[in-house]
């Protein structure tokens, strides 16, 4: 039985190693999915902790029309990184600025989200 047991627990070990590995060897072969992976995960990050209390889900509780969703960041000329990063930095109307706030990569990160989400549709 202890010995059913210690090969469970080796088989575990080899296996959780080997996942271990094969994630260490895609950052390296693929860095840019490991910065992907990072930006998205610090955008969804920033966009929860200084966003989502204006714009739940994308959307704007404040000026309906004036959402996250794509249609309207086209209509209104923020559906490049750039604008979202110029209008998270000085803010605009209703909309806080943020340069003041968050760093440079983070206003990107969170930018860079929008935009994914925005283009997703907001779905998850």
């Amino acid at each position: 039985m202890k010995n059913s047991h210690r090969k469970k627990q080796d088989y575990t070990i080899h296996l959780l190693s080997l996942l271990l590995l094969l994630l260490l060897q895609l950052t390296v072969v693929f860095p840019s999915l490991a910065k992907e992976i990072t930006e998205t995960s610090l955008g969804e990050k920033i966009f929860q902790t200084h966003c989502a209390g204006c714009h739940p889900n994308g959307s704007n509780i404040i000026r309906r029309g004036k959402n996250l969703k794509l249609k309207a960041l086209k209509r209104y000329g923020y559906d490049s990184p750039e604008a979202i990063i110029q209008i998270v930095t000085q803010g605009k109307n209703n909309m806080s600025a943020f340069g003041n706030r968050l760093t440079e990569d983070e206003i990107k990160a969170v930018a860079e989200y929008v935009l994914t989400q925005a283009k997703n549709n907001w779905k998850s």
